[in-house]
């Protein structure tokens, strides 16, 4: 099972995180908390991720924190302790720096990414294996921004079967990631019934994410579109995200 804690966490940072400020789908002082559970009744850790403005080497951009750590007897067979932020700018959403420090069960990374957009030339520092990596990209989000940048998206008019794609440039690569609309559902949370649109990740086979296919991800169907739900199925039983906390939304929180 430490293999499915260690990609739903992996997974769960990638579908959450960047917006304009001009959408307002969230501002300075957002914070997100959510409960991640295994089977549906064992509660497997905690998420937890914040945005705030900051100003990065003279310019202000958002600074957004995502922490993921284990909890309860998940805890006491694989300790999860997973750290990732993201500098990124306040018009184009795109990402300046990336960090991610991670401890998994033993299995630990640590780099800082920057990210330059006039050479489009990304240069890792990878303080683990003690290696430098320089590579090219174009129009990539990096692991945190990216689920800024999707919330941020119109997505008043998708049809069933729709797709938003984006590259995505993780561990020193640049890989295609979709997001496929499979529709709406009344949702009911903690916070009573609410209006959700429901998406589902589609890569490309044999990937990184080849795993993570039968992941379901249910945002609010409002201005906010804040993660609210998400499911993994399992070969033996399933991992789930509910959101349990909130504050600092940029807009009112739309109940059914």
């Amino acid at each position: 099972m430490n293999k499915y804690i260690l990609l739903f966490f992996t997974f769960f940072f990638l579908t959450t995180t960047n917006s304009q400020e001009k959408s307002v789908a969230f501002k300075s002082g957002e914070s997100l908390r959510y409960k991640m559970s295994y089977s549906g009744f064992l509660r497997a850790g905690t998420a937890v991720l914040e945005v705030k403005e900051k100003e990065l080497n003279g310019k202000k951009v958002f600074h957004t924190k995502g922490s993921g750590w284990t909890s309860g007897m998940i805890k006491w067979f694989f300790q999860v302790d997973d750290k990732y932020e993201s500098y990124f700018d306040k018009d184009t959403v795109r990402p300046y720096l990336f960090k991610r420090k991670i401890d998994e069960g033993g299995y630990k990374k640590h780099r800082i990414t920057s990210f330059n957009h006039l050479s489009n030339k990304a240069y890792t520092q990878d303080f683990t294996l003690q290696k430098d990596t320089s590579v090219a990209f174009f129009n990539v989000q990096d692991m945190l921004s990216s689920f800024y940048y999707l919330r941020n998206r119109d997505v008043k008019n998708m049809k069933k079967g729709e797709e938003i794609a984006i590259d995505m440039f993780m561990d020193s690569q640049v890989y295609p990631f979709k997001l496929r609309f499979l529709g709406r559902e009344v949702l009911k949370t903690k916070f009573g019934k609410v209006k959700t649109m429901i998406f589902r990740p589609m890569v490309q086979s044999g990937r990184v994410f080849k795993a993570q296919e039968s992941v379901t991800l249910w945002i609010t169907d409002d201005a906010n579109k804040i993660p609210i739900k998400m499911k993994a199925n399992l070969s033996v039983g399933s991992l789930r995200a509910e959101l349990e906390h909130y504050k600092g939304l940029a807009n009112p929180f739309v109940k059914n």
